[in-house]
């Protein structure tokens, strides 16, 4: 913090030693002591909060990019989501696809869904075993 070297130290106690007198001058000296002490541990603690708070702060920064960056690619997700979707509508003048058939069934709920997979043909093997079975 000051810059103080043996000599001015050495100066100081002369001059506080002429000023106060042998008697005061380690009653002065403790209380100055003390004083120091309470300054440096006061700055040492508005430096820890300062660092602190720094640091909340770039937290919160960062963070906020984050969520900057997240909101971005929910919003494209969301744009090439519907974009699929209208561009099916459009387009498609016959049944809907299977995506969208699987989408309807899980807005309508399981019961709808349940029916639907009743009627439909069941499956006979998985694709794996057709595989396996044509080699």
């Amino acid at each position: 913090m000051f810059d103080i070297g043996f000599f001015e130290l050495l100066l100081i106690g002369i001059v506080g030693l002429l000023v106060l007198g042998p008697e005061r001058l380690p009653k002065a000296a403790r209380t100055a002591g003390l004083w120091v002490g309470r300054i440096k541990r006061s700055v040492s603690t508005m430096q820890r909060e300062i660092t602190s708070q720094l640091e909340a702060e770039e937290l919160r920064q960062k963070l906020a990019e984050q969520q900057k960056k997240l909101d971005e690619n929910v919003n494209q997700a969301r744009r090439s989501v519907e974009k699929h979707f209208e561009s099916g509508e459009k387009g498609d003048t016959q049944a809907p696809s299977s995506s969208s058939a699987v989408e309807s069934h899980r807005v309508e709920g399981p019961a709808s869904a349940a029916s639907d997979d009743a009627s439909s043909a069941p499956h006979d093997a998985s694709p794996a075993d057709k595989d396996s079975a044509s080699r």
